[in-house]
């Protein structure tokens, strides 16, 4: 049996080039390996994340984490011991089929009713923890707040929405890249309006859906968005800077020229990475477990099929704004994995 990898072959000029082999990745195969040290696991892949801050990933020279070097694949460790045969957990396994790994590197997956083991990757995974932290401990809503969020129909933005709406904000408009994503966020997820970014009017329905202006704005999107509603920004508003999709493959990213609004409206603007809150992930992931159990919070997934191959047009895709909530390639379908009893 033959093990496929993705591996970073060159750097993005800026955007990503999807292209197996002559692009921003290469294919390599190699065996996998027949005895496992007694002190590894054997990981198979199933699901693949793929998250805006991978483009950054790529190439950042001062990031939260090192860029990926070329040639390697990209892993996040992660702790829980003793794993077990049959047993799903999450891990940075890098883009590939199967890993070697330890015990300290995977974190077993603990659901709650009614859960799914995709779970783990979104909402009650980084995703949902990064929507937790951005909204509750920097945008802090409160009854009679208006909140926006770009890029609203997204993983993380689909979530901060309505955590800002179970937190007892007055209003949650999202920002959103159709007039289908609108509708999802409205009927489905329970925002009180959404607007399409792609229509030519869109900043007068933004000024429309925000007659008393903008409390906290929670953005992924940054560029013009970002410059809109600072626009739009009321007195003492708290502007959470989560990502800023837009700008990651922009050859000059482009900064808001309504920052003038910050002084005059006394506007708080702060980013944020999840790994500030580890102390607190646990409550933080009971929390959003007892309101996925309850129906407060929904989840939607973008499931990239086609295997590990599907992994590079995935990403670019993701850019391009294909999916509406959490994107994941399926490397593997659930159908096929192993039972506790099984043996490798």
């Amino acid at each position: 049996m033959s093990n496929k990898q993705i591996l970073y072959n060159k750097t993005p000029t800026p955007s990503i080039d999807p292209a197996l082999n002559t692009g921003t990745f290469r294919l390599n195969t190699t065996p996998i390996p027949q005895d496992v040290p007694s002190d590894k696991l054997l990981v198979r892949t199933h699901y693949l994340s793929l998250d805006p801050a991978m483009r950054q990933w790529l190439t950042a020279k001062r990031s939260y984490i090192a860029p990926v070097a070329p040639k390697r694949n990209n892993a996040r460790p992660k702790h829980c011991p003793d794993p077990q045969i049959g047993e799903w957990v999450v891990a940075g396994t890098g883009w590939q089929e199967y890993a070697i790994l330890g015990a300290k590197e995977v974190e077993k997956v603990t659901l709650p009713p009614g859960g799914r083991p995709t779970d783990a990757m979104s909402v009650l995974g980084m995703t949902g923890l990064t929507a937790y932290f951005g909204m509750v401990e920097v945008g802090k809503p409160k009854s009679g707040d208006t909140v926006v969020v770009s890029g609203a129909a997204g993983a993380t933005g689909s979530i901060a929405g309505q955590i800002a709406k179970i937190k007892g904000a007055k209003r949650v408009i999202g920002l959103a890249g159709s007039e289908e994503k609108c509708q999802f966020l409205v009927k489905e997820l329970g925002f009180d309006a959404a607007v399409n970014y792609k229509d030519a009017q869109w900043k007068k329905k933004l000024k429309e859906v925000t007659p008393e202006y903008i409390d906290v704005f929670f953005d992924n999107t940054g560029g013009e968005i970002l410059d809109a509603c600072l626009a739009r920004a009321a007195r003492d508003s708290r502007f959470v800077i989560c990502g800023a999709i837009s700008q990651y493959n922009a050859a000059k990213p482009q900064g808001p020229t309504s920052f003038m609004q910050v002084i005059a409206q006394r506007v708080t603007i702060k980013g944020f990475i999840v790994f500030d809150f580890v102390k607190q992930y646990r409550s933080a992931l009971q929390e959003l477990a007892s309101w996925l159990v309850e129906g407060k919070l929904k989840r939607k997934e973008h499931i990239v099929l086609g295997g590990l191959e599907g992994a590079p047009q995935g990403l670019v895709d993701l850019y391009a704004g294909a999916n509406t909530g959490k994107m994941m390639v399926e490397v593997a379908p659930m159908s096929e994995a192993l039972g506790p009893k099984s043996k490798l």
